[in-house]
């Protein structure tokens, strides 16, 4: 990783200009002090990994470090309002609006769309006095955070906030700014109507199939008869009636689900798994076959690695503001800090991406939390970087570049690579175990010897 690369991922997710354009309705602050917003929203925005990063007092400790004139804490309150939210949420769009363009890295089962995009959200637990804004499912207040995160660059794409008490599946909307893309969600998303609307949009998707959901089967390409199976037999009879010997094989059929009026056909495979026979509804075509379908559908939990990463790094369950407004303001700026780690992370595997298509990845991924924390405890570098010029600038985010390359190296990607690390080309490769002549027999030896 260069340090240009660094910083045109920076300075895209925080462009000097579009803020200072940002803050100019803000005006001056009490006792004839001029706050340099550019740089205050940069260092709330890096710093959000950073511990107590969360807290308002955090981001003013910071924003100080960074070398700007000094104010009192009550007049920093102050800017936590609504003109600063509007600020940082268009800020976020703009990041999420760029983290559509990078090249995306699919290959294998991951080709065939414009990108795969995994749905999910999670729940935020706030104040007791943001409870009639933000009402959890009990007595708590709550704030729940949908997420759109793409497969191909690993980054958010799309987010947006609701109470907690409204079930995620109402904020997922098929429509037609998703045709020609793919959908992973998880069966909290699964319904008859959504499965319609991708197949109305040409949307791909792989989801597990519920249990409520009777599905017909009407012919099967993959998979042990021991008996003629007419077109409409249910799935659950099938199977019941060892129609379909359960073998350990893979299952490929062609089924139909929802009412007779408007019968849904699609693709069911099912694959043996150590808990048992797993059980997917796709759209994807026969070339992909049954366990690479249910890799694909392993490859949702992704989006549970962004949460962590988000909960963890950027510390979203740590918010402590007691207003609408400065809520979402720290939570915009924590969801524009975690893109940047993802997009720094998507920019190595492109680079060394081998030549030819049959070829294992040699070189060690970057791990995003692992690129999160020393850009989270690098936050008064980073901020100033941006005013500098000529070789000051060069040798700040080259050094800034050495850093990040060095810390994250994901080190158990040889024994333990993701699902979509292996999908993308990264093979799964035993350790290298000490022979005879190695350290273990020597220290056997001396053993013996004493």
């Amino acid at each position: 990783m260069t340090g240009d690369e660094v910083r045109e991922v920076v300075e895209a997710m925080l462009p000097p200009e579009e803020i200072d354009h940002c803050c100019e309705p803000f005006g001056v602050i009490a006792r004839q002090r001029q706050l340099n917003l550019g740089m205050f929203v940069r260092a709330m925005v890096i710093s959000a990994g950073t511990p107590g990063g969360a807290y308002q007092a955090a981001v003013l400790r910071s924003s100080l470090e960074c070398e700007v004139p000094h104010v009192a804490r009550s007049a920093f309150d102050r800017w936590f309002d609504a003109p600063l939210e509007q600020c940082m949420a268009a800020l976020a769009q703009r990041g999420l609006a760029y983290a559509q363009a990078p090249q995306v890295d699919l290959s294998g089962p991951l080709c065939g769309v414009k990108d795969w995009y995994m749905v999910d959200a999670t729940t935020v637990t706030v104040r007791d006095a943001l409870r009639e804004a933000f009402p959890g499912t009990g007595d708590d207040a709550a704030i729940k955070v949908h997420q759109v995160v793409s497969v191909g660059c690993g980054a958010p794409v799309r987010d947006h906030f609701s109470p907690a008490r409204e079930h995620a599946s109402r904020h997922l909307t098929i429509d037609e700014a998703w045709r020609g893309c793919g959908l992973l969600a998880d069966l909290g998303y699964a319904s008859i109507e959504r499965l319609r609307a991708c197949k109305a949009h040409d949307v791909r998707f792989v989801i597990r199939l519920t249990d409520n959901w009777k599905p017909k089967v009407d012919d099967i390409a993959r998979g042990q008869v021991t008996q003629e199976c007419f077109p409409g037999t249910d799935l659950e009879a099938l199977l019941e009636e060892e129609i379909r010997v359960l073998d350990g094989r893979a299952i490929d059929a062609d089924v139909s689900v929802g009412g007779d009026k408007r019968r849904l056909h699609l693709r069911l495979v099912g694959v043996h798994t150590p808990k048992g026979d797993g059980f997917f509804l796709t759209t994807l075509p026969p070339r992909i076959g049954p366990r690479q379908v249910a890799d694909l559908s392993r490859v949702h939990w992704e989006v549970e690695r962004r949460i962590r990463l988000d909960q963890s790094v950027n510390r979203l369950d740590a918010i402590d503001a007691e207003r609408p407004c400065s809520l979402k303001t720290l939570l915009h700026a924590a969801l524009v800090a975690s893109p940047i780690a993802a997009l720094l992370a998507h920019t190595h595997p492109l680079k060394t991406r081998p030549t030819q298509a049959d070829k294992p990845r040699l070189e060690a991924p970057l791990h995003p939390r692992r690129l999160a924390l020393p850009l989270a405890v690098s936050c008064q570098s980073i901020a100033p970087a941006f005013d500098l010029k000529g070789v000051d600038a060069q040798r700040r985010w080259d050094k800034m570049a050495a850093l990040l390359t060095h810390a994250g190296k994901d080190p158990p990607w040889r024994r333990r690579p993701s699902v979509l690390d292996q999908r993308r080309g990264w093979k799964r490769q035993p350790m290298t175990r000490k022979g005879a002549t190695g350290g273990d027999a020597s220290r056997g030896n001396l053993k013996a010897a004493a």
